[in-house]
């Protein structure tokens, strides 16, 4: 799980990168580190999964595809289809007419993430195609900040890749990501960086395998600048104070750990806290 600093250091942080965004011209990118008692990793083993902090923005893209990713910044928006929103940030997935709204807060690279995909993505899939709810992904990219290393944003571009295909697809290929055969560790090495690897955890997606439109979008970038976009809008949420973070109609689920709640990572304690939770 992972804590969020207060409400002052995040504006003053984000102020201090709007600044430097406008010294530089948008040459640094927005990501956040975990901070734990200055400069540690906090990695907190709870309710069987674990967590990643999410702390101040700031930071830079060093490591192998940096400068790539510098240059992103300044690429033309493509946004993915079944996406909307002026940047096309705002993803949901499911029936129009569902009343009810789940909302998914995570980085590709955190493990705490892969721990809820492994053990409970598969019942958020079914609810979403049975119209329990509809599902809104915030997808953001901190851990490439204190892991160093692009893996998170990489993903989350390819995931616009797969996304442009079609939501199915796109939710196929983010379970695969979080699967425990692909989801790297978290101190090992920076997987989610190659594309080579991204596209061959596609060819596990019945839609994606072989798919040469999404090949060359993942190998282009295609959608590199949105990933930034969507990354700047996971940052900009103040109420979320760790990843995972699962709300549903605007209610965070889990239990209290004293420093935020812990999302569920059983499908019956899943299951409850949604039903409970359900507007009729």
């Amino acid at each position: 799980m992972s804590n969020r600093n207060s409400q002052a250091n995040k504006q003053a942080a984000r102020e201090r990168l709007r600044a430097e965004r406008e010294r530089q011209k948008k040459q640094e990118r927005v990501r956040r580190q975990l901070i734990v008692g200055g400069a540690i990793v906090a990695v907190l083993a709870v309710a069987g999964g674990i967590g990643v902090a999410v702390a101040n923005l700031g930071g830079d893209d060093s490591g192998a595809g940096g400068d790539a990713w510098t240059k992103a910044e300044k690429a033309k928006l493509v946004k993915p289809a079944n996406t909307t929103g002026a940047e096309g940030t705002t993803v949901v997935i499911g029936k129009p007419d569902a009343k009810n709204t789940l909302e998914l807060f995570e980085d590709a690279r955190c493990p705490g993430c892969a721990n809820f995909e492994q053990n409970v993505g598969a019942t958020v899939q079914k609810d979403i195609k049975d119209g329990k709810y509809k599902a809104s992904f915030h997808l953001g990219t901190f851990l490439d900040g204190n892991l160093k290393g692009t893996g998170s944003k990489n993903a989350l571009s390819a995931m616009g890749a797969a996304l442009n295909v079609g939501p199915d697809a796109f939710l196929k290929y983010k379970e695969a990501l979080f699967s425990k055969e692909f989801h790297p560790e978290e101190t090992g090495p920076d997987k989610f960086a190659d594309d080579s690897y991204l596209i061959k955890v596609a060819d596990t997606v019945p839609a994606l395998k072989g798919n040469a439109a999404f090949q060359k979008a993942v190998k282009a970038g295609t959608y590199d600048r949105w990933a930034l976009e969507m990354s700047d809008a996971f940052n900009s949420v103040k109420d979320v104070t760790s990843t995972p973070t699962i709300k549903l109609n605007n209610t965070v689920l889990g239990t209290d750990s004293g420093q935020g709640k812990v999302a569920p990572s059983t499908v019956d304690a899943f299951n409850s806290m949604v039903d409970k939770g359900l507007k009729s």
